[in-house]
């Protein structure tokens, strides 16, 4: 049996608002929907990375 998200929160001592809990499980449904699609895949090939820049992406030229 799979949790929900808001389970998977609850055990790590996180209560979101229900307006953000929403918002939460459709990007997790997202999440979870990319991720089957990465059956027989090698895993080399399906590298994701997440990029966080505090005060937004900075570009210099």
């Amino acid at each position: 049996m799979s949790l929900s998200i808001q389970q998977l929160l609850e055990n790590k001592g996180i209560t979101p608002k229900p307006e953000h809990l929403e918002l939460l499980k459709a990007r997790w449904e997202g999440m979870q929907s990319l991720r089957s699609h990465l059956k027989g895949i090698a895993i080399d090939d399906a590298d994701i990375a997440v990029r966080s820049i505090p005060g937004g992406d900075h570009i210099d030229n």
